[in-house]
């Protein structure tokens, strides 16, 4: 049992595709760290010293009344709240995502096109018939259906 999950991981298709997650894994907290830490603040400042990870809309208080100043403060008090802001940084990590993996795709198709070498078309091997149509060896000096002699 053992030799059969060594021989399944040591696929060459399962490691890549490990590495890939792992690679995906890392990728997916660096991109979260740029949204929350670089990209947000400043937009944030542009629309009136918003921090997204406090915009947030109440829905019904918790067993201390509102108004919350920050959202871990509403969710302490047990507020249910609507978290506009952590679903604005998830839509933003996905689409800088979503344009880095399109980004390397792009990049791979290109790549595998540079590669592509036009190779002549391989010349025929037949031909057809001048008398009775039918596919013939290029070789040949008579037909073998019609027994025509055949030019040239």
């Amino acid at each position: 049992m053992f030799k059969d999950f060594k021989e399944f991981i040591m696929r060459g298709n399962v490691v890549d595709m490990a590495v890939g997650i792992v690679i995906g894994a890392s990728f997916g907290g660096i991109v979260k760290s740029l949204v929350d830490d670089v990209l947000m603040p400043p937009i944030g400042l542009l629309l009136g010293r918003v921090d997204f990870s406090n915009l947030y809309l109440t829905l019904r208080d918790g067993a201390t009344p509102g108004p919350y100043a920050a959202l871990a403060e509403a969710k302490k008090a047990g507020a249910v709240t609507m978290n506009l802001g952590l679903f604005a940084n998830t839509v933003i990590n996905f689409l800088i995502v979503a344009l880095a993996i399109f980004l390397v795709v792009r990049t791979v198709n290109r790549l595998r096109d540079m590669q592509k070498t036009d190779e002549p078309a391989p010349a025929p091997t037949t031909r057809e018939c001048p008398f009775c149509a039918s596919a013939i060896s290029v070789k040949a000096v008579r037909c073998p259906n019609c027994t025509s002699e055949l030019p040239g």
